[in-house]
């Protein structure tokens, strides 16, 4: 690959507000991370914030758990791993 020709992801994170359990809280994720995660909600028929609040739950039950933003980084790391999740044709 010449240089350049991925230079669209190396973009810096971008916060967004999401609302959890009717609290607002802010997350800061790169865009890549954003529409893949927009892209699990929508494959999964849910609202962005219902599966951010689950993720939220998940990583809540790990005896260290990493923040937020580190959680759902970590989250769709492991659903695209997964041979015929997300995305995969």
């Amino acid at each position: 690959m010449s240089g350049g020709e991925n230079t669209g992801i190396y973009h810096p994170p971008v916060k967004r507000s999401i609302t959890i359990a009717g609290h607002q809280t802010s997350i800061s994720l790169e865009p890549l991370f954003w529409n893949r995660l927009r892209i699990a909600a929508e494959e999964r028929g849910l609202p962005l914030n219902a599966l951010v609040a689950q993720i939220d739950v998940e990583r809540m039950e790990a005896d260290d758990p990493p923040g937020l933003a580190g959680a759902i980084r970590l989250w769709l790391m492991d659903q695209y791993q997964r041979p015929g999740i997300a995305g995969e044709a």
